[in-house]
Formats: C-alpha cells, structure tokens, sequence
C-alpha cells in the first residue's frame, strides 16, 4: 500500500470519526432538557450533553470582512468560527454562567490551539478575554 493510499485512508476515517461523533451529539442534546451542566469535562460530552473547548475572540472584524459562510461581519456580528461544524450550525455557548445561542458563521480560524473563535461581540457578551475554556452544545431543532 502506498503512502498516499494510507493517507487517504486515515484522513476518511478521521473524518466518519467526526461525523459519528457529531451524529451522537445531536442526538443526545436533542433528548437534553435545558439544565446546566457541572464542571465540565476537558474536550469531552458532560451528562448533559455540554461539550468543553477552548474558545478566544477573532478580533475586531475588518471593513466589509467576508467569511467562508459568506457572511458580512460587522463590530456587531454575534458568532463563531470552527473548522469541523457546518456554516449555519446553531449552538449554545456558555462562559461564566452567561449563555448565548449563535451560529457558525465562519470555518477559518485565525490562531491554532482554539475549538472556537467567537466574533469580538460574542467575546465581549460571554466577558471572554485571552483563551478560555468554554461550554458548548448543539441547538435543539
């Protein structure tokens, strides 16, 4: 087997991994009332289907910035950047017993070592400065 072949074959099955695990998750915060969870676990589903992740702001938005979503920031946009979860996908974040329901809106994070980057409005919101760890969970349809 060649190089290639065996990248490729890594790199789709890390992709049906996220794709499992991002089916689990909607499924589980679909049947999850609205409590919130305890502490929470580094990188890992609560028992009330919160997820953690480090989160940190993108930064003021640039004169007339377009994401990959096709969006238009603004210094008033409300949402996150992440490169696994779909343009649009609606999730609850919470930080500091502040929780707010955005969306994704971008797929291009600006500095490594983050799950989330949050719009410079979202961060200021949340009270988010620096990195931080974060809740997370999908929106119930």
């Amino acid at each position: 087997m060649s190089l290639s072949v065996l990248q490729r074959t890594i790199a789709l099955a890390a992709v049906a991994l996220i794709a499992v695990v991002g089916a689990l998750a909607l499924a589980r915060a679909g049947n999850e009332d609205d409590t919130t969870a305890g502490d929470a676990q580094q990188v890992t589903v609560a028992e009330t289907g919160w997820y953690t992740a480090l989160a940190g702001s993108r930064g003021a938005a640039r004169d007339a910035e377009q994401t990959t979503c096709r969006r238009i920031l603004t210094g008033r946009s409300l949402g996150v950047s992440n490169p696994v979860l779909p343009c649009g996908a609606k999730i609850f974040i919470s930080y500091g017993g502040t929780e707010v329901l955005t969306e994704v809106i971008d797929s291009h994070m600006n500095r490594p070592g983050r799950q989330f980057e949050l719009t410079e409005a979202l961060a200021q919101r949340l009270g988010i400065e620096g990195t931080q760890q974060i809740r997370w969970r999908f929106a119930a349809p």
